[in-house]
């Protein structure tokens, strides 16, 4: 069986998300779902979840990136560092949601030039 080498270039749609994500204030989170749409495709908040979990790079605030309704969502199965690192930015965490998520949600004013329009 051959092995898979690690992609060393994301795909241009991976590439979207993760210019996105790093436009994510501090005390501010997205759906997987908005990230999706913002990148240019509604309808892969899976694929916005797989490239997260498999992201590792420090200037990506991952942790930021929620699941629908104002749930955690996962981060790599360690969801007590993506829990505390949302508190230290000032959001509220209660259980396994984030309170008062119309104050915290990110709205960006618009998509960067060049990108897929809906």
């Amino acid at each position: 069986m051959k092995s898979q080498q690690p992609k060393t270039t994301p795909d241009p749609f991976s590439s979207r998300v993760l210019s996105v994500v790093r436009r994510i204030p501090p005390g501010r989170v997205a759906s997987y779902g908005e990230i999706a749409t913002l990148a240019g495709r509604p309808r892969a908040a899976r694929a916005v979840g797989n490239i997260m979990r498999h992201c590792g790079r420090p200037d990506v605030p991952c942790h930021r990136v929620i699941a629908a309704g104002g749930r955690l969502g996962g981060y790599g199965g360690n969801d007590l560092l993506k829990r505390s690192l949302l508190v230290a930015e000032g959001i509220v965490v209660s259980g396994s949601r984030i309170r008062d998520l119309d104050r915290v949600r990110w709205q960006p004013r618009r998509r960067p030039k060049g990108w897929p329009h809906d």
